[in-house]
């Protein structure tokens, strides 16, 4: 009980705070996207910045860990992807967007803060190096195998115009842009002046409150409706089956030491991000599912975390 109600209920509190509000009408939508504006294009690119630019590279990139993250990824995105498609018989690029709702696990505004919470900061490294490459990757695939699908419907568009396409929507992202600087710090070796640290320190510190009170009035928005089955399949490949693989194959695969096994199960077990309807949002498909499974999705992954904690030693 002590894990839910120190390490887990803090962190949804804030949600819930900024879910309230603007509910309430204290919070319009105006100020939620300012907020998530702030957030996401400022602060938590400089979050990113600051610990990829500190982090111990070699020490962090454990080949182990990172198959152990993303082998349950995409095992997510193809059960997502080939559920939607055959059992439920949705268009190709509805099942593509629905996939990748099931593989973006919310790493960085649930992930980082309840692994800091429980095992403290000391434990996030591995956090951040699965991050490093979470965002780049997986819209990476999402954007190739939505531009495949949307070829089949419209046949003709060359392979400039894919490549075009995966690096406007990969290398524009800001978070990307936070993580490329923080790669070209650390491995160069650049000095970073005090004034301009301390800065960073202050922008990054605000970003993971300030985001997941945003993230609170986004989920308002964005109420369930309709799909349950849909609905509930993404909510089944993101906080059981992608932390069951990830899990598992740390621990009896590749035998990571406790740190390593710990941010992998807890980034693997946490609800879709709001980037999974943000990616539907951009197609214009399947927006309605990923909205949905994003609310429901983080509301039960408040229990489902509290039992993967349980889980790891």
């Amino acid at each position: 009980m002590s894990a839910l109600l120190d390490v887990i209920l803090p962190v949804f509190v804030i949600i819930g705070f900024g879910y309230a509000a603007a509910r309430g009408g204290l919070f319009h939508d105006s100020a939620v996207d300012g907020v998530m504006r702030y957030a996401q294009s400022f602060a938590l690119p400089l979050l990113l910045f600051k610990n990829i630019a500190s982090l111990d590279l070699s020490a962090a990139y454990n080949p182990g860990m990172m198959l152990s993250f993303y082998i349950g990824a995409f095992s997510g995105y193809a059960f997502g992807f080939f559920g939607a498609r055959l059992i439920f018989g949705r268009a190709l690029p509805d099942a593509v967007a629905i996939g990748f709702a099931c593989a973006f696990s919310n790493s960085l505004l649930l992930g980082v803060p309840i692994t800091e919470r429980a095992y403290g900061a000391e434990a996030l490294a591995g956090n951040f190096a699965i991050i490093s490459i979470h965002a780049p990757l997986i819209y990476t695939f999402g954007i190739v195998l939505m531009e495949w699908a949307r070829n089949r419907a419209e046949p003709g568009r060359s392979h400039a115009d894919l490549a075009r396409q995966v690096i406007k929507g990969v290398f524009t992202q800001p978070l990307v842009v936070g993580l490329t600087a923080g790669f070209i710090v650390n491995l160069s070796g650049l000095p970073q002046p005090g004034f301009f640290a301390a800065s960073v320190d202050m922008m990054a510190r605000s970003g993971l409150p300030a985001a997941l009170f945003g993230l609170g009035g986004v989920l308002w928005r964005y109420r369930p409706e309709g799909d349950k089955g849909l609905i509930a399949m993404v909510c089944f490949a993101s906080l059981v089956l992608h932390p069951g693989i990830a899990y598992g194959l740390a621990r009896f695969g590749f035998g990571l030491d406790i740190n390593g096994l710990r941010s992998v199960t807890i980034t693997a077990a946490m609800a879709p991000g709001v980037n999974a309807y943000m990616f539907a949002h951009m197609y214009g498909v399947g927006k309605r599912v990923s909205a949905s499974a994003v609310l429901v999705a983080t509301g039960l992954s408040i229990f489902t975390t509290w039992g993967w904690l349980h889980v790891l030693p």
